[in-house]
């Protein structure tokens, strides 16, 4: 006997068949908040432990020195003079002004007034003192062309002349007029990248530079071209930056041809000193192209 199923039942079927047969609707992904922010944090302290190790690597131990002297290989040829046309009663009466931009010794060929001061130091060995330095005026010229502080440390800027002068340090928040025979101290606060200008608003022909750096490691070559650094941090990369006030490399760098220092086309090189070594460069040989000349 042959059974035939209702219309109804068919429709049933057919539904039930498409139904199970088609794509099955899936959930989007929820994020964990909780475990993200648990990942991000252990990255961030993972990074950080490994900086700080790097940071320990590199912090030395111990106090080193750097010495060395400059001698110009060229010639310096006759200072330009100075038309110092106010108070000539007084300005260059004694003896006649020159521009001492570039000062040689004549008889050892040391170069004077070359800076060279540590571009970033991770500690230093004492505070600066309380000591006060000089920075006269005297027949109306700075008798220091080049003069290095440290912030901190108080500056006694001194007039020795019969007129007044008005000292003008640029860079920093001084500009004062300092009356005959008078003094005013000065403490520097401000660290300065780069030697800046000091000027006279009343004599224009007066100019000397100045630099001022809070860790003191700083020097400015002397007349025999001579210089030195004490009290170093040992043990650790330093870079050192060679200024000069008639130099061609840029921002006053100073450039040598010293391969054994790398010295860069900014007048920077890189030493590691070992605890109380007392490092000497030797005789640094400025061209006279360095210079401009």
């Amino acid at each position: 006997m042959t059974c035939c199923n209702p219309p109804w039942a068919i429709v049933l079927c057919f539904a039930a068949l498409v139904m199970g047969c088609g794509p099955q609707r899936v959930a989007a992904p929820v994020a964990d908040v909780a475990a993200a922010k648990a990942i991000r944090e252990g990255l961030v302290t993972s990074v950080a432990a490994v900086a700080g190790a790097g940071e320990a690597a590199v912090a030395g131990t111990g106090w080193a020195s750097l010495k060395g002297r400059f001698v110009f290989a060229g010639d310096p040829g006759q200072p330009r003079p100075l038309a110092a046309d106010k108070d000539t009663e007084v300005c260059g009466k004694s003896e006649k002004l020159f521009d001492r931009s570039l000062r040689v010794d004549t008889s050892s060929k040391g170069l004077a007034d070359v800076v060279v001061f540590v571009r970033k130091s991770s500690r230093v060995k004492s505070p600066a003192t309380d000591a006060a330095l000089v920075f006269d005026q005297k027949n109306c010229e700075f008798l220091a062309p080049v003069f290095a502080a440290r912030v901190g440390q108080p500056v006694e800027v001194r007039n020795s002349d019969p007129v007044g002068h008005n000292t003008n340090i640029d860079g920093a928040s001084f500009n004062q007029l300092i009356p005959s025979g008078q003094a005013t101290t000065y403490t520097p606060d401000v660290d300065m990248g780069t030697p800046k200008a000091v000027t006279c608003n009343i004599h224009p022909w007066m100019k000397a530079f100045v630099i001022f750096r809070k860790d003191g490691y700083v020097a400015v070559s002397s007349i025999d071209g001579s210089f030195a650094i004490a009290d170093l941090p040992a043990g650790e990369p330093l870079e050192f930056q060679v200024w000069h006030a008639r130099a061609t490399g840029g921002g006053g760098g100073l450039v040598l041809e010293r391969p054994d220092l790398k010295w860069s086309p900014k007048g920077r090189f890189q030493l590691t000193l070992q605890a109380d070594e007392v490092k000497d460069l030797g005789t640094l040989e400025v061209p006279s192209g360095g210079l401009g000349t």
